[in-house]
């Protein structure tokens, strides 16, 4: 059973590998961040795999930083693509919808 992990692992490497492809090669930035998801989440279920395969447990742990990296990195990406820095859309309409209304 392990070797048919292993081979998972493999090929989940290869898919990590054509997303490193993506984030060199990308043509737009929003290509490179959904990329480099793509090796974020590609790594986490490798590390799953090799754990799964090895019985090492502790590769969980490592598994979890990733995941939680890489949804920091989405966040911080959002953050800097917007012109103000700010990442909730809903905040910048609600100001927008007070001002209509006090427009005569």
């Amino acid at each position: 059973m392990s070797s048919w992990y292993l081979l998972l692992a493999t090929g989940m490497l290869l898919t990590i590998g054509g997303a490193l492809w993506r984030v060199w090669r990308g043509p737009d930035q929003a290509d490179r961040m959904m990329a480099a998801q793509l090796v974020g989440s590609g790594g986490v279920a490798t590390i799953l795999l090799l754990a799964a395969a090895t019985q090492e447990w502790a590769m969980l742990d490592v598994a979890l930083v990733l995941a939680l990296l890489a949804a920091l990195a989405a966040i911080a990406f959002v953050k800097s693509v917007r012109g103000s820095g700010r990442g909730d859309p809903e905040d910048d309409a609600q100001p927008d919808a007070a001002q209509a209304d006090e427009a005569p």
